[in-house]
């Protein structure tokens, strides 16, 4: 089994109880009807299973006749699969407080990511494409100095996260907003950094740029929906009797 991926699982996950410890004390997730922990945890682990499943179907391996391989992760995982899973698999454990949920777990979900990137330094895998800046550096045997990229993701995400957790404190932003930008820094994270990455056929960008999309739509919806809420809540307005005649 290749330890160095459990290493970086456990990185993300660790990464997620803590924002979410950080995140309880200052009250950020406060009126949601669900265990971020337990939601949280069970969706990654059913997305990780699919996007296991996903992988080896993409190999030609029949999960139904080797069901052995599914927990040999060498081959890795689908990464699209794995996050439509887990977010489809959210969805349904939270669909009855689905968007104060999801605003609620949205930090604490990019800060998982963020680890899970930061987990590259257990497999040796943080490098991209060639770099001569100071902070570049070569793998063992190596002379060529190259962009750790996948840092570079890790450090986006973890803002990131602290950013939408400390607005969620002190800017009470519209219901959906907080997660509709989760999505939107997860995929400008991941597409910002996708040309210093050493690769075949590339990343999935087109993934990247849904998720950006998505986000956006999100965002859009809240905003409109707030104000139109704001605006039935206000108090109607009194106009003033016109000058030099008295009031009914």
């Amino acid at each position: 089994m290749e330890f160095s991926l459990l290493g970086a699982a456990a990185i993300g996950v660790a990464a997620f109880w803590g924002m979410l410890r950080w995140e309880a004390k200052r009250g950020n997730a406060a009126g949601c009807a669900v265990d971020l922990w337990d939601v949280g945890l069970t969706a990654a682990i059913a997305g990780l299973f699919l996007g296991r499943i996903g992988a080896m179907v993409a190999a030609g391996i029949n999960p139904l006749a080797d069901p052995g391989q599914i927990i040999l992760i060498r081959s890795g995982v689908a990464t699209p699969v794995v996050t439509i899973g887990t977010i489809t698999v959210f969805a349904v454990l939270a669909r009855r407080d689905l968007v104060t949920a999801a605003d609620a777990i949205a930090p604490a979900a990019l800060a998982a990511l963020a680890g899970w990137h930061a987990g590259c330094v257990t497999s040796n895998a943080c490098l991209g494409t060639e770099s001569g800046l100071p902070w570049a550096f070569a793998l063992p045997g190596s002379e060529v100095t190259r962009h750790p990229v996948g840092l570079y993701t890790a450090a986006a995400l973890a803002l990131a996260a602290i950013a939408l957790a400390m607005w969620k404190q002190h800017g009470r932003p519209a219901p959906g907003v907080v997660a509709g930008f989760g999505l939107i820094a997860a995929g400008t994270a991941r597409l910002a950094t996708e040309p210093l990455r050493v690769s075949l056929t590339g990343g999935p960008v087109v993934l990247y740029g849904a998720g950006i999309g998505v986000g956006c739509a999100i965002v859009g919806v809240a905003w409109v929906r707030d104000r139109r809420a704001r605006a039935r809540a206000a108090p109607p307005t009194t106009r003033e009797p016109p000058a030099g005649r008295d009031a009914p």
